[in-house]
């Protein structure tokens, strides 16, 4: 199912455009799936095809539009989100969500490249709100407003990708990622390290798969 936005609405305000799949029943644990740059909620939703049946998937489609796709923050270059983008566009997710999902119902978000980014912006902002956070081929918005300190995500079940031969996310912002969720960040973090670039492999999305089947959530 997706829902129109209207254009005549800024992105802070506007109705979010979803699609959904997966389980129907309203009580069934929710996983939201948030696309990368440039892309949109259509492509990242055919994830969800090979995860978890008993899980209800959401895509969400980014509101500014870019490229011939949806970004979900400006920046000051790749992987770094200005603090005054991120911080509205992430109250604008909290409000829907707020109504679509309403506190009570576990959710995990599932981010890749861009999406990774802001997923790591909402759990920062607010870890209890989420019962899980997936960082995939992304860095987490440093220098951007969220408080980035020891101990945040304590108890946070927390999977992270990243590629050997990533290009596209700059290395130290990679590399930065991957040392605080694994140690400062007091996460309970599932890790992986593919031998591939900037996109998910089909070994990345059955672990994927294999913890979303393990999380607090179920």
């Amino acid at each position: 199912m997706t829902l129109p936005a209207d254009p005549s609405l800024s992105p802070a305000s506007a109705q979010p455009v979803v699609a959904s799949a997966g389980s129907t029943d309203p009580a069934a644990p929710l996983v939201v799936l948030l696309h990368g740059r440039g892309s949109n909620e259509r492509e990242i939703l055919s994830l969800a095809a090979h995860l978890p049946e008993a899980f209800a998937y959401t895509a969400v489609r980014a509101p500014i539009a870019e490229g011939g796709g949806y970004a979900w923050f400006a920046n000051r270059g790749i992987g770094r989100p200005t603090p005054e983008s991120l911080a509205e566009q992430m109250a604008w997710f909290r409000r829907w969500l707020d109504d679509y999902s309403p506190a009570g119902r576990p959710v995990i978000l599932v981010g890749f490249s861009g999406g990774a980014a802001f997923a790591g912006g909402l759990v920062l902002e607010d870890p209890n709100r989420y019962a899980g956070a997936a960082i995939l081929y992304g860095t987490l918005p440093f220098e951007a407003g969220v408080p980035v300190t020891p101990g945040r995500l304590a108890g946070l079940s927390v999977f992270v990708a990243q590629g050997d031969q990533d290009r596209v996310i700059p290395a130290e912002l990679l590399a930065r990622t991957w040392e605080y969720l694994t140690t400062d960040s007091a996460a309970t973090v599932h890790t992986r390290r593919d031998p591939g670039g900037h996109q998910i492999s089909a070994q990345t999305l059955n672990e994927l798969g294999t913890w979303i089947s393990a999380s607090p959530a179920t």
